[in-house]
């Protein structure tokens, strides 16, 4: 179609002080009314997240985070400029943190929630920096040989070549994980996924035992970034 607009997606990352947890986690619901009516937005997840870099079993109440698909780089600034980035302004004034991302689409496949997110997503340009967005529907049978291995996989993502910052998040305690990770470049998370022998046999058994009942994996192009993960900005330097 003759002018028509290619999406982005981003990712924001808010940690309030540890005395504010109650109010980050009463917004995973709250917030939900306020997202629906932002304009441009196709599709948005609040999330839980868990401690620290680790991708094991585990919450920091403290921290949420957020997924977005945005119908243009325009609606995601203009969300920004308004009561989401008042918000964010807050945190940091209180002695907290936020961090965001903006992505073009370098490759992917799967679905969330039944829904192709990745649909009229901007192209990236490969060469630089990955952001990695992995997410699974666990079926409740294979529940406990999935979180068994969960701790192997994670002390491999800790000391991966290439990692930049890692955070496992979720939208429930159980069943529903994801991961969203930046790399210094794109050979770094297949080194990682395929030669690593704990994430690799996960990665084998997932196909071969039917884990999931529904998967979604991106690679984006970071075409952005703006305040601080763990006190830095991953993608600066």
């Amino acid at each position: 179609m003759i002018g028509l607009v290619p999406g982005v997606a981003s990712f924001h990352l808010v940690r309030e002080p540890p005395w504010r947890a109650p109010v980050a986690l009463a917004r995973l619901g709250t917030d939900r009314l306020r997202l629906r009516g932002t304009p441009g937005l196709r599709f948005a997840r609040l999330l839980g997240t868990g401690r620290g870099s680790s991708t094991a079993p585990g919450a920091d109440p403290a921290r949420t985070a957020v997924f977005g698909v945005w119908e243009s780089a325009a609606a995601l600034a203009a969300f920004e400029a308004g009561w989401f980035g008042a918000r964010l302004a807050r945190v940091r004034r209180r002695g907290g943190e936020a961090y965001a991302v903006h992505l073009a689409l370098l490759s992917g496949h799967g679905r969330w929630s039944g829904r192709d997110v990745l649909t009229d997503l901007a192209d990236g340009e490969p060469g630089g920096p990955v952001a990695v967005l992995t997410r699974a529907r666990v079926h409740p049978a294979a529940w406990r040989r999935f979180r068994a291995v969960q701790q192997a996989v994670a002390d491999e993502v800790a000391t991966a070549a290439g990692l930049l910052a890692v955070v496992g998040i979720g939208e429930a305690p159980v069943g529903l994980q994801a991961t969203f990770s930046l790399w210094a470049d794109a050979a770094a998370p297949g080194a990682f996924a395929y030669r690593r022998p704990a994430h690799g046999e996960v990665v084998r058994r997932t196909r071969d035992e039917h884990w999931y009942g529904e998967e979604l994996f991106a690679r984006f192009a970071p075409i952005g970034s703006s305040g601080t993960w763990d006190g830095r900005d991953p993608l600066d330097g």
